[in-house]
């Protein structure tokens, strides 16, 4: 299969690293090709109850992915009797994402997920499509948007923002990209991680009707 041949996909995803918290926020438009193939997905997906994940990429992948994440976190939790740090899971992360882009098919598996959570602090990960861990102390992006919403947040970000400055933040990027990119759009959804939990602060949706 040629490459030219595999429709190709699109969204928007950021995450922010705010004073006492991390920011995840994604539009919500899945797309095959110039095809709009569903207008409202979730894009941000807690993973336990201080970690979520952004995603970008083959759906079928995505899905899996996260799957085999929870249930390696859950059965981690209960050999090692404790909490497992943003760190471990990453690494785990990474782990899947290095070996499911190196298997044999016809199709490539390509994924691309932000990690944010919190244990003794607030961290933020870029796992990119090959597998690499990158940790991050400002703000990144990932999908077709992002080099969008990278001109919002260059502009604006500060360090030790605030909850609220982080959220405005996170929609004024998505909203960016809503505005340029064709394979973003559908609205926009926004979760902070903090010491209390993950929550879903901001879903907005953006309904596009044949008149």
């Amino acid at each position: 299969m040629k490459e030219d041949d595999i429709l190709k996909t699109g969204t928007t995803t950021v995450g922010i690293v705010c004073k006492d918290c991390v920011i995840l926020a994604a539009d919500k438009r899945a797309t095959a090709g110039n095809f709009i193939a569903m207008k409202h997905v979730d894009k941000v997906v807690p993973v336990n109850n201080r970690m979520a994940v952004t995603t970008a990429g083959s759906v079928s992948d995505l899905q899996l992915i996260i799957k085999l994440l929870k249930a390696e976190l859950n059965l981690k939790t209960i050999r090692v009797d404790r909490d497992i740090t943003v760190t471990e899971a990453a690494n785990l992360l990474g782990n899947i994402v290095y070996n499911n882009i190196r298997k044999m098919s016809m199709i490539p598996g390509v994924t691309h997920f932000l990690l944010g959570g919190v244990d003794t602090k607030s961290k933020l990960y870029d796992l990119y499509a090959d597998g690499s861990i990158t940790e991050v102390d400002d703000f990144v992006g990932s999908g077709s948007g992002s080099v969008i919403a990278y001109g919002v947040l260059e502009s604006s970000y500060k360090t030790d923002m605030s909850e609220e400055e982080g959220v405005e933040l996170a929609l004024k990027s998505i909203n960016a990209a809503l505005q340029r990119d064709s394979a973003s759009g559908g609205g926009i959804d926004v979760y902070v991680i903090n010491k209390d939990g993950v929550k879903n602060v901001a879903h907005k949706k953006v309904n596009s009707k044949a008149v």
